[in-house]
C-alpha cells in the first residue's frame, strides 16, 4: 500500500514533535505549514525547521501568520510546552530554513499541485482560514482534513472551561474553517485523554529508540512535569492521536457524524466546541467525530516513529 500524503499544519510544540515523527515514519509529507500557538511564531518555525534536521528531511517549512485573526489571545502554552515550545533544552541554530512561501498561500498551491493528500490541522487554525478565505475552493481540493481539536462534551483544557486550546486560540479561525469544509473529522482532547500512554511503557519506548527517542525525551520533560501537576493520567499524545487517524483512518474504531459549530460570543464559552447530539438543528453533519481508536496499532505507530520496534 502506498504511503499516504500529508499536508502538516502545526505550531510545534511537544506533542506536535511527536506527531510529525510520525508523519515522517509512516506517510510522505509534503510540507509543514507553520502557526502561532503553543508559543510565538519565531519559536514555532524554528521548532518546525529543527525536526526537518532531526529526521534529515527534505519537506519544506512555511511561516504563517503570527497572530489570531481578531483577538489577541490571553496566553499562549509556553507554561506547558516551555517559553521556547521545546522543553528550553537549548537546541542549537537548525540548519533547515523556511521557505520564502507563506503558509496560507502554500497550502493552496499545495492543494492544487496533490489533489489526492490529507490536511492535517495540528493548531490553532488561523492559517487554514486565510487560505480558504483566499481560495474558497480549497476544500473541493482536499481528499481529508483531520483537526486535533475542540472538546465535544465542554471538558476543555483552557481558563475557558469549556474550550479547548487550538480552537480557543483563534476561534474565528475555527469557525472559518467548520463552515468552509462540507465534512472533516475531528479528534478532540477528550479523546486524547482516554487513548493516554502508560507512563512505564511510554518510557520503556524512549530507552529502546534511536535518537528520535533521545530527543523526545529531552523536549518532553516540561510537558510530562505540568500534567503531572494537573493529576493528569499517562502520557497524553494529543497530536500523535490525530496523526495516526490521519495516516491511516481504519485505525478509528468508534466514531459519530454530527453538526460541530464554534461558539464566538459567550463570556464563558467562547471558543467552545458546540455539538448537535441529538440532530436537533436539522442541519447536515459536518464532522466525524472520533471517539476510540485500536489503541495496541496506535502504540505501534508511535513506537516506529520512535524507533522502539521490537
Amino acid at each position: 500500500m502506498s504511503q499516504p500524503q500529508l499536508l502538516i499544519d502545526t505550531d510545534p510544540g511537544v506533542d506536535d514533535a511527536l506527531a510529525i515523527l510520525m508523519a515522517h515514519a509512516h506517510a510522505e509529507v509534503l510540507g509543514l505549514s507553520v502557526a502561532a500557538g503553543n508559543v510565538g511564531l519565531g519559536h514555532t518555525v524554528r521548532n518546525a525547521r529543527t525536526l526537518v534536521d532531526l529526521v534529515a528531511g527534505t519537506f519544506p517549512v512555511f511561516a504563517g501568520c503570527p497572530t489570531p485573526l481578531v483577538r489577541m489571545p490571553e496566553e499562549d502554552a509556553a507554561f506547558v510546552h516551555g517559553q521556547d515550545g521545546f522543553g528550553d533544552v537549548g537546541f542549537g541554530e537548525p540548519k533547515a530554513q523556511a521557505s520564502d512561501e507563506v503558509a496560507a498561500l502554500a497550502l493552496i498551491r499545495l492543494t492544487r499541485e496533490h489533489p489526492d493528500l490529507t490536511l492535517i490541522a495540528l493548531a490553532p487554525l488561523t492559517n487554514l482560514a486565510l487560505a480558504v478565505r483566499i481560495d474558497p475552493t480549497l476544500p473541493q481540493r482536499v481528499k481529508r482534513l483531520v483537526i486535533m481539536g475542540g472538546a465535544v462534551t465542554g471538558h476543555g483544557n483552557t481558563n475557558i472551561v469549556p474550550a479547548e486550546f487550538n480552537v480557543g486560540f483563534d476561534p474565528e479561525a475555527a469557525h472559518v474553517v467548520f463552515e468552509a469544509f462540507p465534512f472533516f473529522e475531528l479528534v478532540d482532547w477528550e479523546a486524547t485523554l482516554r487513548h493516554a500512554f502508560d507512563e512505564a511503557e511510554f518510557d520503556g519506548w524512549l530507552a529502546r529508540g534511536d535518537k528520535r527517542a533521545q530527543f523526545f525525551g529531552q523536549v518532553f520533560g516540561t510537558a510530562r512535569l505540568f500534567n503531572s501537576k494537573k493529576e493528569r493520567r499517562g502520557i497524553i499524545a494529543a497530536d500523535a492521536l490525530a496523526m495516526a487517524v490521519a495516516i491511516d483512518p481504519s485505525i478509528v474504531t468508534r466514531a459519530e457524524d454530527r453538526h460541530v459549530a464554534v461558539e464566538l460570543d459567550g463570556r464563558l464559552t467562547r471558543g467552545a466546541t458546540v455539538v448537535d447530539w441529538s440532530h436537533r438543528l436539522g442541519k447536515p453533519a459536518n464532522a466525524r467525530i472520533v471517539l476510540e481508536i485500536d489503541q495496541a496499532r496506535f502504540a505501534a505507530m508511535v513506537r516506529r516513529a520512535l524507533g522502539a520496534e521490537g
